[in-house]
């Protein structure tokens, strides 16, 4: 069967809309991957690369300016991870600049994320240099912990759950207490008898009070209650001419001490 003038002309413009979209392919991914453009590489060593994988991303300032070129176990805690990035952003990326292990939104690819530098130095890194490495959040370990918090906290709340259902049927000290009537009665009787008491305590105490003034009052211990009161009295202004006898004395020790003062000027 002979192909028509018509088919002929299909056939060419497909293959040409092939090719089209075969070099702009080319052209995006390569420049994506930064292919044609001039570049540099640095590198970092992480303890763990959290899941990043060659040709991924590498972003400074939020803009995406190389890719991983290289990742390669150096030691059994020692990852290293080289970067290509555009010879454009050479002259911001500092020598203590820092590159991170981060995600391309919450569950996207894991990218690598250069932190302005500048503080320490301001050197422009060089072409293979090494940048300093922030290693990762370990996720596993953290989910590790939350899955232990939450088991915890559901085995606290069912024992939680078992001391309040034990409390609302009448178990224990506690629910006898609250869901016993005689008992909370008793309590009450108890308490009453307290107060009683105490009241009891307190009219005692004044009575013990009215019968010794009235005590002091008798005849017969008058002279009992005097006598006391003669030597409290007694033993106050001995203390008292003790002390104007010191005070005496000191003054006279300064004047003695003042006269020797003069006779040896």
């Amino acid at each position: 069967m002979k192909t028509t003038s018509s088919q002929k002309i299909k056939i060419g413009l497909f293959t040409f809309a092939g090719f089209v979209v075969l070099l702009l392919a080319v052209f995006f991914i390569g420049n994506q991957k930064s292919y044609f453009s001039s570049t540099f590489r640095v590198y970092g060593t992480f303890k763990n690369v959290s899941g990043l994988m060659v040709g991924n991303n590498v972003r400074f300032a939020g803009i995406n300016v190389g890719v991983v070129e290289a990742i390669n176990i150096v030691t059994d805690s020692t990852v290293r991870v080289d970067l290509t990035l555009n010879n454009s952003v050479k002259k911001f990326i500092k020598t203590d600049s820092k590159i991170s292990i981060g995600s391309d939104g919450l569950m996207g690819d894991k990218l690598v994320v250069i932190a302005p530098g500048g503080i320490k130095s301001n050197q422009e890194i060089e072409a293979g240099g090494q940048l300093t490495s922030v290693n990762p959040v370990d996720v596993d370990k953290i989910i590790t912990k939350l899955t232990r918090v939450a088991d915890n906290a559901e085995s606290l709340t069912s024992d939680l759950a078992q001391i309040v259902g034990k409390i609302n049927n009448g178990k224990g000290s506690i629910g006898r207490l609250l869901n016993n009537d005689k008992i909370a009665r008793d309590l009450e009787g108890t308490v009453k008898q307290a107060q009683t008491t105490m009241k009891g305590v307190h009219a005692t105490s004044a009575t013990l009070n009215e019968d010794l003034k009235a005590a002091q009052s008798n005849f017969l211990l008058k002279g009992f209650f005097n006598k006391k009161k003669k030597a409290a009295k007694a033993k106050q202004d001995s203390i008292k001419k003790v002390q104007e006898d010191l005070k005496k004395a000191r003054e006279k020790a300064a004047e003695e001490k003042a006269k020797a003062a003069k006779k040896d000027n």
